[in-house]
Formats: C-alpha cells, sequence, structure tokens
C-alpha cells in the first residue's frame, strides 16, 4: 500500500521504521514526515499499519506501508522488495519494533519464554539490519537506530537506587542488553554507517515513556520519548556512531 503527497523529489530522504503503526514508532514517523522525509511505516499487522499510514499522510507525509514481521525473514525480504519499488538507498533504519514478554521471574523463565522475547527484540533487528544493508551502503549518511531501554543498561539494572534492580525479569532486560552489544559490534565493523542505542527516557530523573508496553504508565509524552530516536536519525555526516543516549544525553552501558 502507498499513500503519497504530492511532494516528489529524488534527493527525498528515506527512512524506514519497524513496529511504526502505534506508540513511539509512529510518533517518530510523524515528526520525521513533518521534515518532508519519505516514511516507509513497518507494521505487523497490514490494517493497523494502513489507518497509521492514512492519518499520517492526511497530515501531510509521503508515507507507504511496509507489511513486515521482524519476526520472519520471509516478511523482511518481501519489505525490501517493496522499498525497492521506491527507493535505491535507504536512508535512516530505526529498529522500533519490540516485545515486552511477560516478566517472567528469572526462577520460572524457561528458554521458550526468552526465546519469544528475543526473536523480537534481538534477531529482529539483525534480520532486518541485514537485508536492508546494500541499501544503507548506497546513502551518503547512513543511519541506524536501535531503540533499546534502559533496562538494557546493566549499570542502571545494578543500581540499588533505582527500582527497576528489584524487579526481578530476565528476558527484556537482557535482550535489550544484547541489542546494545549489538549496537556496538555493528559501528566497530561497518564505519561508513552510524550505530546508535537510545532508550526512550530519562535515567537520571527515573521517567519513562507512556507505551501500550508498560500500559501506559510513563510519565512522558510518545514526543518527549520519541526525542532522542529524532536526535540520532537526523545525526550530520560528521555525527558519532557506537554511543548510547536518552533524552538527557548519554547514559552508562
Amino acid at each position: 500500500m502507498v499513500v503519497r503527497t504530492t511532494t516528489s523529489g529524488v534527493d527525498m530522504t528515506s527512512v524506514l521504521i519497524t513496529g511504526a503503526n502505534k506508540g513511539l514508532g509512529y510518533e517518530t514517523a510523524r515528526r520525521l514526515g513533518k521534515l518532508g522525509w519519505r516514511v516507509f511505516l513497518g507494521s505487523r499487522d497490514e490494517g493497523r499499519g494502513r489507518a497509521a499510514a492514512q492519518k499520517l499522510a492526511a497530515d501531510g507525509a509521503q508515507v507507504i506501508m511496509v507489511p513486515l514481521d521482524v519476526t520472519s525473514q520471509e516478511s523482511v525480504a518481501g519489505a525490501v522488495r517493496l522499498v525497492r519499488e521506491h527507493t535505491d538507498r535507504m536512508d535512516v533504519l530505526i529498529n522500533n519494533a519490540g516485545a515486552a514478554g511477560g516478566g517472567v521471574n528469572p526462577a520460572e523463565a524457561t528458554a521458550e519464554d526468552v526465546h519469544a522475547v528475543y526473536d523480537t527484540n534481538v534477531y529482529g533487528p539483525v534480520r532486518v539490519t541485514h537485508a536492508f544493508l546494500p541499501l544503507l551502503q548506497a546513502a551518503d549518511n547512513p543511519r541506524v537506530v536501535m531503540v533499546t531501554g534502559a533496562g538494557g543498561s546493566i549499570a542502571f539494572v545494578t543500581d540499588p537506587g533505582q527500582a527497576v534492580s528489584t524487579m526481578y525479569e530476565l528476558a527484556y532486560t537482557s535482550s535489550k542488553a544484547a541489542l546494545n552489544m549489538i549496537t556496538v559490534r555493528y559501528a566497530q565493523a561497518l564505519p561508513g554507517i552510524k550505530f546508535n542505542a537510545v532508550a526512550p527516557g530519562e535515567v537520571a530523573t527515573g521517567r519513562f515513556t507512556a507505551t501500550d508496553m508498560n500500559m501506559h504508565t510513563g510519565d512522558l509524552t510518545v514526543t518527549e520519548g520519541s526525542d532522542p530516536i529524532i536526535e540520532l536519525a537526523t545525526l550530520t555526516p560528521d555525527g558519532p556512531s557506537g554511543i548510547f543516549i536518552d533524552r538527557l544525553g548519554p547514559i552508562g552501558w
């Protein structure tokens, strides 16, 4: 499905955002669309993706809905084919799709519990990044943003002053820590692409973004939470790679 405005132009910046039909992904798509970017809106649920794309287009964005289940290699391959119909490069990839898991205590967690979360939070970004590398490498200033979380910071989780230190959960936090390491290793191996990790909150204040994943218990809006995502997505050619930031700046790994 393609929803277009009258805007055109070969030099338009292109971005693919996974899990962009709602929450932080949608707000990021809305904000980048406002900048005049071509937005490839990745959505596992095609109906919700179409509705989100239509809403963005009505607001003036150029948006192309991309059916995309990051846990499926077939779906990822289909997304690449669709994107290639519209552009020969990808300027920015935002790996935003995520799964919270059931918050299973480590004493009860099984390998299956962990695998289900890793399939989205770890293997998903690897599947999508690997598949889109040729399009990223064709861009002049390619950037990849990995949306992780404060829970992926070992420094944060081991701080006794943080409530998460006594929230005994295995899958989600470890998956985000793994994604952080993956981000660093990509940044080291592929210096021509900026790879950075972002936590959509404020570690120093303990504030986090209200989303479906946390049952909207956070006290930051999705606009506030998407601030550091936008910051990393719009990096200039002299910007950093291999960093981990939140809304307030760099945070500990």
